[in-house]
Formats: structure tokens, C-alpha cells, sequence
């Protein structure tokens, strides 16, 4: 059985303390050393197989234009803000020297010459979209080739240059494109930093012990050196998306302290009832380690479950995620009892949490004035719980209302992806993107490429480029391109609004579904809409389109095992609707700080944005593997009690009360890490860290200590009720809480203390 397991692993690891620490240090080291060998660095790939957009990117390929490839762009203007390209003979000087060291660079195909366009007068420029109609702001566009021919390296050498003639030129440099998106890091280390110590604060409050504090921050650390170290080295094999570590990171945090932080307040439990610190951290790992088992495997179950969106970047992100989270899960039972070992009984007195878990029992006097505080904090709990069950009308209709209308946004959610105009102003990027915006206008920040095969029939071009340019969305279309060997035309046009306008989402839309087959016609001839901006529209469409299928997918598995767990088919029910109910208010949250505008000046967020197309379904995969710890850990006592007394508000009140503190501080750690890179500069990390913040508290809060107790009142006996049919088909074993061992029983000379086993 898995306790009995989890027993003899914990306790070995607490026996042998140094060789476990040794072995972990050891893999650390490993694990480093093979990413800076063999690792990679991140970067994104917004493809997919099917879509339009990857259609268009298979037959610029063919055709050979270099349009396949990753781009650049400098964007210049003269230091004196009054002066112009066309009258300043040092800053067209200037802009022909920049113009030829950055065609210098490593891997450059060609570079753009606004400094000829220049030349050839006032017109000519402004048409070839190199200089703006003033002639203040010039542009370098920068081809490179496709992105599994370039690095890091890359872009640190364009930075560099740029870094470089900022000094010695009298220009304004600044640069972006897509070179930037897929290799800039990403933010995060002082996120991490911020949640680190967030967390120990928490800790402390609630240990009271600077040692106990430190166990659960040096296990998360060693985890997540080992599990973004995996990570880096996946990213040798295949491209690891740029929000993989970041995510990773927050995640790993968040799930390492607060597995810990179970595993400990089980284990200073059993040292206060006298256990020897070694059978204690066994002891502990065999009862509070099965939670961790179960919650880590269901989040790496569920994240790995993204693959049905068919999108290979979020794919190798989930795995990515996924590492971390196995990594913690292990360390959790492994590195954490050998620490525990370690530490001997130094940990033996009592904190706040297992006060509050040993409050009422009689017989547990080493520490009366520990118990008394124990005591009072779960009386609180408990008068709370018992006020809501005596109410639960009222408040299960106030807290559904409460998180339906939080969840109404939700009806307004569109996806896309952030740009460069959502970046703060410190970033070189967002500059660019304004410069460019304000002189060619915004839509010059995401071309569309249509890539057309005209299988013959040689009017097929001139019909794109007049009905293309005729499209009231289209600002203005660059000269066509045709391969002569392959006969496939490229054609470079600008929309008027920018890449994250809703409006660029429909013009893409209408050139598919009514302006290309308008000028295609019935023959053999067909085009394609490609481009940066059309590939993150498409990704946001299929994600939106395969996520009702992955949220129904992950609810059937949670009622599945939760129905296991607990032999009861109501219980899981609830279970399902509650956390669906959490989750949308979290979504509902997201869309109205960020495509709303409320609050964001609190985090820092510059502009509105649409949601990031794959956020929703990560943070669902997240949440539920996240929510489903609270639900097992809080319902298994609930269900313990229920089988002990058979009275269910009893069951109810002494469940709830005797969970709420322990379930209330691992929830705070995890809002606090969370919460810590919401602050950080890049929109996708500010909606990941202010979602999973924002739908952990809800969980801890409105659904566990309010929704929970009064639906649970309410369905009173029904909660277990399970089909006698039902019942003898399902398996019973390690999963279900009427299987506990007798591992406990072992430690105390007697019968399981009732309330014990955890999962």
C-alpha cells in the first residue's frame, strides 16, 4: 500500500539523513553542470500543425523569400528632438553606418535601407515604410533565417551593437520583433526572491521556529534547482517555451513549501505524543505524504492532459512545468524526512499549526499552555463553522452569488497575445513599439504575410493585391513577391490597427473566409494568411476551441478519483461544481483587471490587454490538481469524523475547525509566492502569478470555509451516499480513506486515532 511505502521511505531517509542530503546536493550539481553543457535556452515557436497561419509559413519556405525566418527592427530617431532624417546631414550619416554594421552581424540575411530611401526624396521613403512622413523615425528591418538556426547568442549580439553605437551615435536606438519574443529571458528572479521570503515569513508566524521555517524553504530550493535545471536541458533537446521557467518557478514554489509545510505539521505532531524523530518523520511522510502523492501526480496528470489542444509549444510547457512539480513531489518525501532526521527533536515544540491540530484531545499535556492556544484558535474555527451550519441557506446562495457575479466577466473573456505596446517603458521593446506606432502607424507593428500558389493561373496575384488593399483593415500592402522557381507570391501588408486589437483578429478573419476566395476564385489557385500576428490568433482560436473539451476531460478525472477516495457520488458532484465555480470567478477576476483595466495600476500593468490564449487552460490544469490538495486533505477529515460519531453536523464542524488553520496557512504561502510575480514586467506572468493567486484564495477562503460546511449541512446523510451496485464495482485499496493502514495504530500501541490519515 502506498502508506506503508511512503512509512519505510521516510523513515530511511530520517535514519540516514547525510546520505540523502548527499544524495541531493549530488544531483543538484549533476543537474547544473548538464544544463550549462547541454542545455538551452528558451524559446518560443507560436506554431501549430493545421492552421492557416502554418500553411502560409510552408509556402514562404518553399518560395525561399527569407519571410519563413525571425525578424528585427531598430528604430532610430534623432537625439535632438527637433531634427529629421531629411535635414540633419550627421543623422543620415549616422543612419548609414548603423544600417551597415547591423547587416554585419552573425546570421543576418539582409537589412532594409531607409538611408537610400532617403536619398531618392520624401515620397519614395514614406511609401517604402522606412522613414515616417515627417522624417523623424526611421526603421531597420533585419531578416534573419528560421529560428532553429539561431540562439541567444543572436540577439545578444544586435543588443550589444545597439548598446554600443548609443554612444557613439546621435541617434535614439531601439529595437524589438520577433527575435526578441522568442529569446529574451524571461522575468522572474526577483519574483522568486519576493516569494521566498513572503513565504518564510508565513512559516515563521505559524512555526514560530526559525529551523522549522528554514526545513521547507531549502527543500523548495533544492527542488527547484533541480527541476529548472531539467528543465534547461530539455531545452537543448526541443524549444521550452520562454513562460516555462517562470511558470515552473511559481508553481514549484508554491507546491514545494506548501507540501512541506504538511509533512512538517504532521511530524511535530508526532513529536510532541513522544514519537522518536525518526519513526515521527516516517510517520509523518506515511499520513501526510499521501495528499502530496496524490495532489502533486493529479496537477502533473492534468498539465499533461494540455497535449489534447494540439499545440506543441504548450505541450513541451506542460512537461516542462511538469518536471518541477515531480521533482518537488520527490523531494517532499525524500530530502524533507532526511532534514527532519537531522534536525533531531529540535522541532519538538509546538507552533501555531499543531497547536490548532491538537487542540480538544485530551491526554497530549506536555506543553498545557500550547494546547490552551491550540485550543482557543480551533474553537474559533470551529464557532465559525458551526455558525455557518446553522445558516447554510444563507450562506451557500451568498457565497454562490458572490463568486457567480465575480465569475460574469468571464462572458466578455477574449484571448490573443499581449505585444510590445503592453511592456512597461523601461524595455527597449515597448519604445520601439511606440515609435513605430507613431509613425507608420500601429498596424506596421504586425504585418500579415499572405503567401498565395497560383497553380497557373497568373491573375491570381493581381486580384490579391487589389482586393487585399481594398479591405477597409488594411492600411497599406509592400510590393509583391514571386519566386520564380515555385511561382509562390508573398505579400507583405499592413492592417490599420495593432497585432492585439480584436480588429486584427476579424480583419485576418475576413481576408480568410471572404477576400482571398473572392480573388482566388474556383480554380486550383490558394492562399494563406501567415505572420506573426495571424499565428497567436490562430493558437488563441484552437485553445479556445479545445478548452471545453480539456475542462470536461480534467472534471471527469476529478470525480472519478475523488468518488474512489471517498465512496460517494455526491461529494464528488460538489466537489466538481465548487472548484468550477472558483475557477471562473478567478477567470472572471483576470478579464477585469486586464482587458478592464480595474486595478491593474496596482501591478503594474500599463495598458489593457486580451487574456493570453493559453493561460486559461494551464491555470485550469494548475488549480485543479491545487484545489483538489484542500478538497482531499479538509473532506478526508470530514469523512473520518463522519465514520467515527455517523453524526454529520459533528463530523462537519470538527472537520472543517480541525483543518481550517493548517489548510488557511499553505494557502497563504501559496497567495503570497503567486502574488509575488504578479508585479513583475511581462503581462503573461502578471496574469499566471494574479490567477493562481486569486482562485487559491477563493478556494481557501469563500469555498472551503464557507460553500463546503453549508452544502455539506444541507445534503446532510446524502453526502456519502453511494449505490450499492456502484460500490461493489468500484476498487477498493490505497486510494480510499476506509483503507487506512495501521501505521498510526503501530506508533500509539492501539486503534487508529480517528481524524489521522489524511488521504
Amino acid at each position: 500500500m502506498l502508506s506503508k511505502a511512503l512509512l519505510r521511505l521516510g523513515a530511511s531517509a530520517a535514519r540516514h539523513p547525510w546520505r540523502v542530503i548527499a544524495a541531493w546536493l549530488l544531483a543538484a550539481v549533476l543537474a547544473v553542470l548538464a544544463a550549462l553543457a547541454f542545455g538551452g535556452r528558451t524559446a518560443d515557436s507560436m506554431t501549430a500543425p493545421g492552421l492557416d497561419s502554418q500553411r502560409a509559413a510552408e509556402l514562404i519556405e518553399r518560395a525561399g523569400t527569407g519571410q519563413e525566418g525571425m525578424t528585427a527592427q531598430v528604430v532610430v530617431t534623432p537625439r535632438d528632438g527637433g531634427a529629421t532624417f531629411f535635414d540633419s546631414d550627421s543623422a543620415r550619416t549616422a543612419l548609414t553606418r548603423l544600417q551597415t554594421e547591423v547587416k554585419r552581424l552573425p546570421h543576418v540575411l539582409g537589412t532594409s535601407d531607409p538611408a537610400q530611401a532617403l536619398g531618392a526624396g520624401r515620397d519614395t521613403a514614406v511609401r517604402g515604410g522606412l522613414v515616417s512622413a515627417d522624417g523623424r523615425i526611421a526603421v531597420v528591418r533585419v531578416q534573419y533565417p528560421d529560428q532553429s538556426r539561431l540562439s541567444a547568442e543572436d540577439l545578444d549580439a544586435l543588443v550589444d551593437l545597439g548598446d554600443r553605437l548609443r554612444a557613439e551615435l546621435p541617434l535614439r536606438i531601439e529595437m524589438g520583433g520577433s527575435l526578441f519574443y522568442a529569446f529574451s529571458d524571461p522575468d522572474g528572479g526577483a519574483s522568486e526572491l519576493i516569494g521566498i521570503l513572503a513565504a518564510a515569513a508565513i512559516l515563521f508566524l505559524a512555526f514560530g521556529s526559525l529551523v522549522a521555517t528554514a526545513l521547507p524553504i531549502g527543500m523548495a530550493v533544492f527542488g527547484l534547482t533541480v527541476g529548472v535545471a531539467t528543465m534547461t536541458v530539455l531545452a537543448g533537446v526541443t524549444d521550452v517555451p520562454a513562460f516555462a521557467p517562470v511558470l515552473g518557478s511559481m508553481v514549484g514554489l508554491g507546491v514545494g513549501i506548501d507540501y512541506a509545510l504538511f509533512v512538517l505539521a504532521r511530524h511535530r505532531e508526532y513529536l510532541a505524543r513522544g514519537l522518536d524523530p525518526h519513526e515521527a518523520a516516517g510517520r509523518a511522510v506515511a499520513t501526510a505524504g499521501r495528499p502530496v502523492v496524490f495532489a502533486g501526480g493529479t496537477v502533473v496528470v492534468s498539465i499533461l492532459g494540455m497535449a489534447v489542444a494540439n499545440v506543441p509549444f504548450m505541450t513541451v510547457g506542460g512537461l516542462a512545468v511538469s518536471i518541477v512539480v515531480l521533482t518537488m513531489v520527490l523531494a517532499s518525501v525524500t530530502l524533507l524526512p532526511a532534514f527532519l532526521g537531522a534536525a533531531g527533536p529540535r522541532l519538538g515544540r509546538a507552533g501555531r499549526i499543531v497547536r490548532a491540530l491538537r487542540a480538544g484531545r485530551p491526554g497530549r499535556t506536555d506543553r498545557r499552555r500550547d494546547t490552551a492556544a491550540g485550543a482557543v484558535s480551533a474553537a474559533g474555527w470551529g464557532r465559525w463553522i458551526g455558525h455557518v451550519s446553522w445558516h447554510p441557506v444563507l450562506y451557500a446562495v451568498g457565497a454562490a452569488g458572490l463568486l457567480l457575479t465575480a465569475a460574469l466577466p468571464v462572458l466578455g473573456l477574449r484571448v490573443g497575445l499581449p505585444d510590445d505596446g503592453s511592456l512597461p517603458q523601461s524595455r527597449t521593446e515597448r519604445r520601439a513599439y511606440d515609435l513605430v506606432a507613431e509613425g507608420f502607424g500601429p498596424g506596421t507593428n504586425g504585418p500579415l504575410v499572405i503567401a498565395a500558389d497560383p497553380s497557373g493561373d497568373r491573375g491570381v496575384v493581381d486580384r490579391l493585391v487589389t482586393t487585399v488593399a481594398a479591405d477597409p483593415g488594411i492600411a497599406s500592402v509592400a510590393p509583391t513577391h514571386i519566386d520564380r522557381a515555385t511561382g509562390i507570391a508573398t505579400l507583405v501588408v499592413f492592417p490599420t490597427t495593432s497585432p492585439q486589437d480584436k480588429a486584427t483578429a476579424d480583419t485576418i478573419a475576413r481576408l480568410r473566409t471572404e477576400v482571398l476566395p473572392t480573388a482566388i476564385g474556383e480554380g486550383p489557385a490558394r492562399a494563406h494568411v501567415g505572420g506573426a500576428a495571424a499565428a497567436l490568433s490562430d493558437v488563441g482560436q484552437r485553445t479556445s476551441q479545445r478548452l471545453p473539451v480539456f475542462i470536461a476531460a480534467v472534471l471527469a478525472l476529478s470525480f472519478l478519483l475523488l468518488m474512489l477516495v471517498f465512496r460517494s457520488v455526491v461529494v464528488p458532484l460538489k466537489a466538481v461544481l465548487l472548484n468550477l465555480l472558483s475557477i471562473g470567478a478567478a477567470y472572471g477576476i483576470m478579464v477585469a483587471v486586464f482587458q478592464w483595466g480595474w486595478g491593474g495600476a496596482l501591478i503594474g500593468l500599463e495598458a489593457t490587454v486580451p487574456v493570453v490564449s493559453f493561460i486559461p487552460m494551464f491555470l485550469f490544469a494548475i488549480l485543479f490538481g491545487l484545489s483538489m490538495d484542500y478538497e482531499v486533505f479538509l473532506l478526508a477529515r470530514v469523512r473520518e469524523e463522519y465514520v467515527r460519531t455517523g453524526d454529520n453536523s459533528t463530523a462537519i464542524v470538527e472537520g472543517v475547525s480541525g483543518t481550517a488553520r493548517i489548510i488557511t496557512s499553505a494557502a497563504l504561502i501559496m497567495v503570497a509566492v503567486f502574488l509575488s510575480f504578479a508585479v513583475a514586467d511581462d503581462p503573461s506572468t502578471k496574469m499566471f502569478g494574479l490567477g493562481l493567486a486569486t482562485a487559491i484564495f477563493i478556494d481557501a477562503t469563500v469555498v472551503r470555509m464557507v460553500l463546503v460546511p453549508a452544502t455539506m449541512t444541507l445534503l446532510g446523510r446524502a453526502n456519502w451516499w453511494l449505490p450499492t451496485w456502484l460500490d461493489r464495482l468500484l476498487p477498493r485499496g490505497p486510494v480510499g480513506i476506509d483503507t487506512a493502514d495501521d501505521t498510526d495504530a503501530k506508533s500509539t500501541g492501539g486503534a487508529p486515532r480517528p481524524g489521522l490519515v489524511e488521504s
